[in-house]
């Protein structure tokens, strides 16, 4: 059967001031666009599948070097969908790399949405040296559309390093019926919306507090943050649950506009 291949390469730099396009290069479905940033903003960089979802056998590659003081976010178009696989296994693997300035802004890296459909196959992994924020949202099934996840194989590695030195590694994984392994208190109490939120750097410490207040000031989702010295940097770890999509994406939205700070959330996500 015909699978998808994608390959992207995108290049940001800092001249004049300004954050520039310095390489982009695309390949089969994966595609990059870029609204339109106001002057000095970090470089919006939206990525598109141009197949829709994602099923057994398919690979998109998608890797971000930021240089020197550059600064850049990232997002999807839409919601990325991965369905039922009856061979293979989907892979999206994603990487990062940042200049080594000390006040470099960085990339910041916010998926949309994951939706994980009944019988889908997926491995994904994102890897990033000196990533300063990024975020994962994973939804099992479609819960307005009364879809249950009965059976999934997912698992998501992350590994952030800064200046060679391991700061932040995760596997998540769901292997099985979803619906039933979610169910249960000690991994989603019922819930089927998950997001994480990373920022890597000092600054996190000053935020740990505000974040904390505003995940106590709502009903959404069931949430919480800390915040760990790890050698000579410091990372911000939020997690929120929600029973849908739709509760967690109201939870969510002040938190990472709290955590990107004068970029904002993307554009896209107005729209």
């Amino acid at each position: 059967m015909q699978r998808v291949r994608g390959v992207c390469r995108l290049g940001v730099e800092r001249r004049d001031g300004e954050n520039w396009l310095a390489d982009l290069y695309q390949e089969g479905a994966a595609k990059i666009r870029f609204p339109y940033a106001q002057a000095g903003a970090p470089l919006e960089a939206v990525l598109i599948a141009t197949s829709g979802g994602l099923t057994g056998g398919d690979r998109m590659d998608w890797t971000v070097d930021v240089g020197r003081a550059a600064s850049a976010t990232l997002t999807t178009q839409a919601s990325e969908k991965t369905y039922r696989a009856d061979a293979g296994t989907a892979k999206s693997p994603s990487g990062s790399r940042l200049g080594r300035a000390q006040t470099c802004p960085g990339c910041r890296r916010k998926p949309s949405c994951s939706i994980a459909r009944p019988g889908a196959i997926n491995r994904r992994r994102y890897q990033a040296r000196r990533a300063p924020a990024a975020g994962r949202i994973l939804r099992f099934g479609r819960t307005e559309m009364g879809e249950v996840v009965r059976s999934i194989q997912l698992r998501d590695r992350w590994r952030v390093r800064v200046d060679g030195g391991l700061v932040h590694a995760e596997d998540f994984r769901v292997d099985g019926d979803a619906a039933a392994i979610l169910s249960q208190t000690a991994t989603g109490g019922g819930r089927t919306a998950f997001a994480t939120l990373l920022l890597v750097g000092e600054d996190g410490e000053a935020l740990l507090d505000p974040l904390r207040r505003l995940f106590s000031s709502q009903s959404e989702a069931a949430a919480g943050a800390s915040f760990w010295r790890v050698g000579q940097s410091g990372k911000l770890l939020a997690r929120l649950a929600a029973k849908d999509g739709y509760c967690l994406r109201k939870a969510l939205q002040p938190a990472l506009a709290m955590l990107n700070g004068v970029a904002g959330l993307p554009k896209i996500w107005a729209t």
